[in-house]
C-alpha cells in the first residue's frame, strides 16, 4: 500500500485551500441530528469495514459500544459517598481519599451557574478519586452538572493523580460557533486577539497531572476545550460522547499542552477540532477507533505547530498516532501544522468523504499516511 509523506510546499498550498473549504462546509453533506444523545444513536452509521483480514475504521470492543452509555460494562452504581446537590458534592470531595468513589444518582442536576459566576468556583477532585453516575444503566441518562455562565474557566479542576471521572453529563454554557464574532476579530483592519478575549470563554475538565480517565461521560458546550490536558502522561479518554465545543478560533474537544494521552472509542460531533494539542515538546496523542460523526467547524484532529505559538521553531509535538478511526464528515481529518519532533502516524483509518491523502490530511515532514480506506473503496 502506499505512504504519503508530506512536504511544505503541499502543506502551504493545501492551507490555503482549506481555509476556504472551512468558510464553504459549514452544512456538511452528511447530516447528523444532534439535539439529544438518542438522535447520534439513532443518525449513526456503519463505523468501519474489513477487506481481507484487515480492519479500516472504528470498530467497538469488549467494553461497549463506542461513546459508551447503553451497554457499557463498566458503569459505576454507587460509592462510598452518595451526593445530590452542590454544596453536599463539595463536601464530600474535600473528604473523599485516593480510592474512595463520589457518586452522583442519575436523576440529579447540579447547577454551578451562581457559584462560577460569582465565585469562580471550580469542583477540586483529589488525586485517586472517582466522580461517578449511572450513564447507560437502566436507561439512565446520568447525572448533569452544568454551568449557564459564559465565563466558566473550568468546572472540574484535577488536583492529583489517579482521578476518574465515569458517567457524568458535564454540560457547559456555550454550544455556539460565533463566526461573526470571530470575523470582526480577525478580518481586514480587525483589532485582533484583544478584542476577541473580550468575549469569555469556557472549560470543562482541567489537569496538571497525569493517569487522569474519563470514560463513559457526554461532554458539551465549552467554548474553549471540553477537556483541557495541560500537564501529565498517561491520560485516558475513552467511551464518550463529546459534542457541541465549537466556538470559532477555540472549540477543542479534548486540548493538549504539555501532555499526552490515549483517547478512544468516542463520538465526536459538532467541534471546531475534536482532539487538538499546541504543539510543545511532549504533547501528543493515540487516538484510535473514534468516530466523527459528520459535523464539525474545521478539521477533525490538529496539531499547531511552531508558527502558531511563534516560538521560532516548526515543532508540532512529539509522538502522534492515529489509526482506526472513522471520519463521516467533509472536512478534513488530520492536520498536522508543522514537524513532530518523532513522528506523526495516521493508518488504517476509513475516510469515506474524501478520495485519497491529499485532501483528507494536511501536514509537513515526518507524517505518514498509509492503508488509509478511502471512498470508492481506495487503499491508499
Amino acid at each position: 500500500m502506499g505512504t504519503k509523506n508530506f512536504n511544505r510546499r503541499q502543506f502551504v498550498t493545501a492551507a490555503s485551500l482549506g481555509s476556504l473549504a472551512a468558510l464553504s462546509s459549514i452544512s456538511p453533506a452528511i447530516a447528523v441530528e444532534s439535539n439529544s444523545e438518542a438522535n447520534y444513536a439513532k443518525k449513526e452509521k456503519p463505523t468501519w469495514k474489513k477487506i481481507g483480514n484487515t480492519i479500516y475504521g472504528a470498530k467497538a470492543d469488549e467494553t461497549g459500544p463506542i461513546g459508551g452509555g447503553k451497554g457499557y460494562t463498566k458503569i459505576i452504581t454507587s460509592g462510598d459517598y452518595t451526593v445530590d446537590s452542590l454544596e453536599s458534592l463539595i463536601d464530600a470531595l474535600a473528604k473523599a481519599k485516593s480510592g474512595q468513589v463520589i457518586f452522583i444518582p442519575g436523576d440529579k442536576i447540579i447547577d454551578m451557574t451562581t457559584f462560577i459566576y460569582i465565585d469562580k468556583i471550580m469542583l477540586k477532585i483529589p488525586g485517586g478519586v472517582t466522580l461517578a453516575s449511572d450513564r447507560g444503566h437502566n436507561g439512565s441518562a446520568g447525572a448533569q452538572i452544568t454551568s449557564d455562565s459564559l465565563d466558566t474557566p473550568g468546572m472540574i479542576s484535577i488536583e492529583g493523580p489517579g482521578v476518574r471521572i465515569s458517567g457524568i453529563r458535564l454540560q457547559g454554557p456555550n454550544s455556539k460557533r460565533y463566526l461573526d464574532h470571530h470575523k470582526r476579530a480577525f478580518g481586514p483592519g480587525g483589532p485582533g486577539h484583544t478584542y476577541y478575549y473580550k468575549f469569555p470563554t469556557s472549560r470543562g475538565i482541567i489537569t496538571k497531572f497525569g493517569n487522569l480517565e474519563i470514560d463513559n461521560c457526554e461532554i458539551s458546550a465549552f467554548a474553549n476545550a471540553g477537556v483541557s490536558l495541560q500537564k501529565g502522561t498517561g491520560s485516558h479518554i475513552h467511551h464518550n460522547l463529546i459534542h457541541k465545543c465549537q466556538y470559532n478560533g477555540l472549540g477543542y474537544g479534548v486540548s493538549h499542552d504539555e501532555a499526552s494521552s490515549t483517547i478512544e472509542f468516542n463520538h465526536f460531533n459538532e467541534n471546531r477540532h475534536s482532539l487538538a494539542g499546541t504543539g510543545r515538546p511532549g504533547c501528543g496523542y493515540i487516538a484510535r477507533n473514534n468516530v466523527e460523526l459528520g459535523i464539525s467547524l474545521s478539521h477533525n484532529f490538529d496539531m499547531h505547530g511552531g508558527r502558531d505559538r511563534k516560538d521560532n521553531t516548526t515543532i508540532a509535538g512529539t509522538t502522534m498516532e492515529m489509526y482506526n478511526n472513522t471520519f463521516l464528515g467533509p472536512q478534513r481529518a488530520v492536520v498536522i501544522r508543522g514537524v513532530p519532533q518523532d513522528k506523526c502516524d495516521v493508518h488504517h483509518n476509513w475516510i469515506p468523504t474524501h478520495k485519497d491523502a491529499t485532501t483528507a490530511i494536511r501536514a509537513e515532514e515526518k507524517t505518514y499516511a498509509t492503508n488509509n480506506l478511502y471512498s470508492d473503496g481506495k487503499v491508499s
